[in-house]
């Protein structure tokens, strides 16, 4: 196989572990084990955790000692035994134990991945820039194929999701072993402090006002990011116990549906550099912002007959959303700090959006749902999803009064297509 090929296979199934569970796992978790909404969000708030520790762990280890690949095929069997034990567990703390080990394995090889496609293609003389895009493409159609095939199984509901995961993670773990040698870089000098060594010398960042502000703003939004991820599919497939909509295509099919999300989500990276040359990167924040309030607002009033036209441009929205947030943001910080703490504050900007962001999301949200929104066992989605669309609004609003960036067409001239 061609090196493109093989980094290919490897992007396709980085993503394909996540995709089988991470839509699904609430229809599990309500619906089959009839859990409650409050330790449900602890479940999402290890996603926010393991990105706050694990990555700069990972990233020091195959900087020094372990060959990149390895420790990527080592962390996915690891993930993957923990994965193939949850069918076994029978209550909620010990599911949160065994997934949160899962996610300390699973959350570093998503960095990790990167660091690996881009140390074998540079020793091998191809464009990263533009090569790299059309393989990591890769992982969301692998994405979008577990999700696919979760459904169409029939699984979405059931443990057999996590069997699919678990073989997925230990395919991948073992084929990376077969992936050209990335020895450790030694980019991390000797004499180098702790602190500088897990990047957290672009703490300082919040020294200034702007960047504060910057960071805290990804916070907040973080808390939206993983909203439609945890409670999307459940919403859809409890459209089952109203009596006209329980045969309908969306209950069925509602994790298929879902993936329209992903699709879009590929579609709207190819739109980037035309909205960041044309309105600049504060303004394709604050787009980000009012489209999470419209996915939020369409799911509200949308519904499986007359209202599935809202159900959809919700998903499609999802795109613009998700993207036009994570990287205008990322641009942000790549063009207003120093290159000697540049990577810490790409670490420090996803820790706020991924790390804490989807730890106070997925707890808060869990909590506000079980305590103000769910009645005798049964969810008020209408009102849910409105609460959200509220809270992104006014995140939305403060952004745009508070936080102040001059448009400058130079500082977006070099987005890659």
């Amino acid at each position: 196989m061609s090196i493109k090929l093989r980094l290919t296979l490897m992007s396709f199934l980085q993503f394909f572990v996540w995709g089988a569970w991470l839509i699904t796992v609430g229809n599990y978790w309500f619906g089959t084990k009839q859990w409650s909404g409050e330790q449900f969000g602890a479940i999402f708030s290890t996603l926010g955790l393991s990105s706050i520790v694990m990555p700069a762990v990972t990233g020091i280890i195959a900087d020094k000692w372990i060959n990149a690949e390895r420790l990527y095929g080592v962390l996915h069997i690891l993930g993957g035994l923990a994965l193939l034990y949850i069918p076994q567990v029978e209550d909620p703390t010990t599911f949160y134990y065994v997934i949160f080990a899962a996610m300390l394995c699973y959350m570093p090889t998503i960095s990790l991945s990167n660091s690996v496609a881009y140390n074998i293609l540079k020793s091998n003389k191809y464009d990263v820039v533009k090569v790299f895009p059309p393989i990591r493409v890769w992982g969301t159609i692998g994405f979008i194929a577990a999700m696919w095939i979760t459904n169409l199984t029939g699984n979405k509901a059931s443990y057999n999701m996590f069997y699919l995961s678990a073989f997925a993670a230990f395919a991948l773990g073992f084929y990376s072993f077969s992936l050209p040698k990335c020895p450790p870089q030694k980019l991390i000098s000797e004499d180098a402090s702790l602190a500088q060594k897990l990047g957290l010398n672009a703490f300082k960042l919040f020294g200034t006002y702007k960047m504060a502000l910057f960071f805290i703003f990804s916070m907040f939004l973080g808390g939206a990011l993983q909203l439609t991820n945890m409670y999307g599919d459940v919403y859809l497939s409890e459209f089952a116990k109203v009596p006209q909509y329980a045969d309908s295509f969306v209950v069925k099919y509602s994790t298929i549906i879902m993936s329209i999300s992903q699709i879009s989500e590929t579609l709207f990276i190819l739109a980037i550099p035309f909205f960041l040359k044309r309105f600049g990167i504060k303004q394709v924040m604050l787009i980000s912002m009012l489209a999470w309030v419209l996915r939020f607002g369409l799911f509200a009033f949308g519904n499986p007959v007359d209202g599935l036209w809202m159900i959809i441009v919700s998903c499609i929205v999802y795109g613009m959303a998700f993207d036009f947030f994570n990287i205008s943001g990322s641009l942000f910080v790549e063009t207003t700090t120093d290159s000697k703490i540049r990577s810490s504050a790409q670490g420090l900007f996803m820790m706020m959006s991924n790390g804490f962001g989807a730890f106070f999301g997925g707890l808060v949200s869990g909590y506000i749902i079980d305590e103000f929104f769910t009645h005798d066992g049964t969810r008020d989605w209408h009102n849910i999803w409105l609460s959200f669309a509220g809270y992104a609004l006014v995140i939305a609003i403060l952004f745009a009064i508070f936080f102040k960036h001059k448009h400058n067409p130079n500082d977006v001239a070099n987005v890659s297509h």
